[in-house]
């Protein structure tokens, strides 16, 4: 995948995509961060493992077996006599077994070889409709279109249709018993069976690679839909929590434009608008699906449509730099339903030579990188601000949305009438905040101003302080007896003259 992107306004860290292993390639989030090459090695280390374990495992039931039929008798004659009797009818009712293989198969009874596995496998899908002690649930609709499609699929491959048969019901008895591990370990088991039938038809049956391929499709198709109930989103793993993750943050972006991303896609071109409409309901659709063969024609349908679209805008032929951004617009437009575990499920249970050839390989590895990008978007990603990046998370406000004199005719005015409305309500929601971070302004006005005049005052004070002097004494009165102290002559004294 090229790293172009990243000067159209998507910024990719080139050191995390590189394989874990540290081998210079890059790796494919869908493989573990491990490259086809390295994550190859890495399976078959896993899968040898695997089956050393089950050896150990099965060598040592058939120990404890042995030892506790054993152990049931009370002498040691009658214990050798019905262990004999036991290994007798053991071994006649093998050979009877393989005499009648044989003779299945033989060159007079071929001709019929067809009708009696026809039979068989008709005889299977009526025990799918009763409770299954091995599958314990009652056949769907689905699930028996399925089977007959098998059957008839079967018919083509004389020897190997019986030894696929058999092989297939085995893998879903084993897998009955297997509900307790982990979905990793079982996702080992089905990538285990997928080797070991591949392998069996090419070298003990010499099938032709293209006919390999189509069994293994239709084996995929077969198994899948009777495990999908079990192994998908199960309630051991996180799965389900991450859909929810995902879905909140594709909600939260749901103001991201084309022009955000420099998606080259013009959607008033009506040719345009109807692929990305195909596109968005063909990654929807995808979780309907129950084979991991099926999601993943989902999602190459929608990356041909894609194509197309930008193919039609620019009159040309699109490139990888153009597919991925369009490819994340159209995750974050349409918001598919239980996104993630779509992903594991595929990752989990699809045939690994699917995954690691072809364009739907190409194509899943192009949406599990769409789907990382949307989960580190930031600012820097879309070319905006922090600030801007913020309120429009916040739902503070929106993008400004199209002018009304730029629409189509064949716009439907309830659009346009919608567009206006937001824009008004984004003006508004402008000049409040307009108003907000003035009043702010205001308020720090008064308080610097009323710091300053208190400062002012107090240096004045400070510069000229105020001296408080004592109160000075009364005065006495003139008539007052206290004539020494006051130096004053003595008063008069009134005078009567006799007249």
């Amino acid at each position: 995948m090229s790293l172009k992107s990243e000067r159209r306004g998507i910024h990719v860290d080139q050191s995390e995509l590189l394989c874990k292993k540290g081998c210079g390639y890059y790796g494919n989030p869908a493989w573990q961060g491990f490259c086809s090459k390295c994550w190859r090695e890495e399976y078959h280390k896993a899968r040898q493992k695997q089956i050393q374990e089950d050896w150990e495992l099965a060598e040592r039931l058939q120990r404890e077996e042995e030892e506790a039929f054993a152990s049931s008798h009370s002498t040691q004659g009658a214990q050798s006599l019905t262990f004999s009797k036991f290994e007798e009818k053991k071994t006649n009712e093998k050979t009877r077994k393989v005499t009648t293989v044989k003779k299945f198969f033989s060159a007079s009874s071929r001709t019929g070889a067809k009708k009696v596995l026809a039979g068989k496998l008709r005889a299977e899908i009526q025990e799918a409709k009763a409770p299954s002690p091995s599958i314990n649930r009652q056949a769907s609709i689905e699930t028996d279109r399925v089977s007959k499609e098998f059957i008839e699929f079967l018919k083509t491959y004389n020897k190997p249709g019986q030894d696929i048969y058999k092989q297939c019901k085995m893998f879903l008895e084993a897998m009955h018993h297997k509900r307790e591990l982990s979905i990793e370990e079982q996702s080992e088991c089905a990538q285990d069976f997928y080797q070991n039938v591949a392998e069996k038809l090419q070298t003990r049956w010499k099938v032709s690679p293209e006919r390999v391929e189509k069994a293994m499709d239709q084996i995929e198709k077969y198994i899948m839909t009777r495990l999908y109930k079990y192994v998908f989103c199960p309630e051991t793993t996180d799965d389900e929590k991450k859909d929810l993750v995902v879905q909140k943050r594709i909600r939260a972006l749901h103001w991201v434009t084309p022009q955000m991303l420099c998606v080259p896609v013009n959607e008033e071109i009506p040719e345009v608008s109807d692929m990305v409409v195909k596109a968005i309901t063909d990654i929807i659709e995808m979780d309907s699906k129950r084979v991991p063969r099926d999601k993943l024609a989902c999602i190459t349908k929608c990356s041909k449509h894609i194509f197309n679209a930008i193919k039609i805008t620019k009159n040309e032929p699109a490139s990888a730099d153009d597919f991925l951004p369009t490819l994340i617009y159209i995750v974050l437009k349409g918001n598919p339903p239980r996104l993630q575990s779509n992903i594991q499920y595929i990752t989990r249970f699809c045939n690994p030579s699917r995954l690691m050839t072809g364009e739907d390989g190409y194509y899943f590895t192009n949406l599990c990188c769409a789907v990382a990008f949307i989960e580190k978007l930031d600012a820097q990603s879309l070319n905006l601000s922090q600030e801007d990046f913020d309120r429009y998370m916040s739902g503070q406000t929106s993008p400004k949305k199209q002018e009304s004199e730029n629409w189509s005719p064949d716009v439907c005015l309830g659009v346009k009438q919608m567009y206006k409305n937001l824009d008004l309500l984004s003006q508004l929601n402008e000049r409040q905040e307009r108003i907000v971070s003035e009043a702010k302004k205001l308020e720090r006005d008064l308080i610097d101003w009323t710091d300053g005049i208190t400062k002012e005052v107090q240096d004045i004070v400070d510069k000229y302080p105020l001296e408080i002097k004592p109160k000075n004494q009364a005065l006495a009165a003139i008539d007052s007896e206290n004539v020494e102290n006051d130096k004053l002559p003595p008063p008069l004294q009134p005078q009567v003259y006799a007249g």
